[in-house]
C-alpha cells in the first residue's frame, strides 16, 4: 500500500476528530471518560483558526483519502526546559497501520519543518505508561528527569539533524 503525508487543511477537520477520538482511546484505554467527537472538533476547529504559521500538523493518507494518522508540531518555550524550542504535542497512528514505518516518517517530516523554521530541538510529553514510548526511545529520544530525578514522561531531541537522519523522507 502506499501512503501519502500532507499537510492537514481545515477540511480535514472531520475525519481528524475522529481519527484523534479513535486513536486517543486505543492508546488510553483505562482513562474513564475520553474525550468526544465535539470536544475534538472543536480543538481542531480552533486550532486551524490560528493561521500565523505557530503551528503545523501533517496527515498520513491512504490512496483512497481516508486519514490514518497524524502528528502536530508547535514552538516550545517554556522556562522548564528552555533548551527546547519546538514541541512534537500530538502523534497518532492507527494500530494496523503502526510497525510500518509511518510514524518514523511522520516524524521527519515534523522534524525538517522544524528544521526550515530554525528550531533545532524537540520535546514530546507522553504518559510514561504509553506503549510509543519505545518508539522514541527507538528515534533516540533522551527520557528528561524531573529534579527529584523521576521521569514522568517527557521526552527530548537536542538536536533535529540528527534525528531527520534516521526518519525517511518517503
Amino acid at each position: 500500500m502506499s501512503f501519502i503525508i500532507r499537510e492537514a487543511v481545515a477540511s480535514d477537520i472531520p475525519a481528524l476528530a475522529r481519527l484523534h477520538v479513535e486513536t486517543w482511546k486505543a492508546t488510553y484505554p483505562h482513562v474513564p471518560n475520553p474525550p468526544t467527537y465535539a470536544i475534538r472538533e472543536r480543538q481542531w476547529r480552533e486550532a486551524f483558526a490560528v493561521t500565523d504559521g505557530s503551528w503545523f500538523c501533517f496527515v498520513v493518507e491512504e490512496r483512497d483519502g481516508q486519514l490514518i494518522g497524524f502528528a502536530k508540531g508547535v514552538p516550545y518555550a517554556h522556562s522548564d526546559l528552555p533548551e527546547f524550542s519546538g514541541e512534537l504535542s500530538k502523534i497518532y497512528l492507527l494500530g494496523e497501520y503502526q510497525r510500518q514505518g509511518l510514524g518514523r516518517r511522520l516524524v521527519g517530516h515534523v522534524v525538517r519543518r522544524f528544521l526550515r523554521q530554525g528550531i533545532t530541538s524537540m520535546v514530546l510529553f507522553a504518559d510514561p505508561g504509553n506503549p510509543s514510548c519505545a518508539f522514541y526511545e527507538a528515534l533516540g529520544a533522551e527520557r528528561l528527569l524531573d529534579k527529584a530525578g523521576n521521569f514522568r514522561g517527557g521526552y527530548g531531541w537536542r538536536d533535529l539533524r540528527r534525528l531527520a537522519s534516521l526518519c525517511p523522507d518517503e
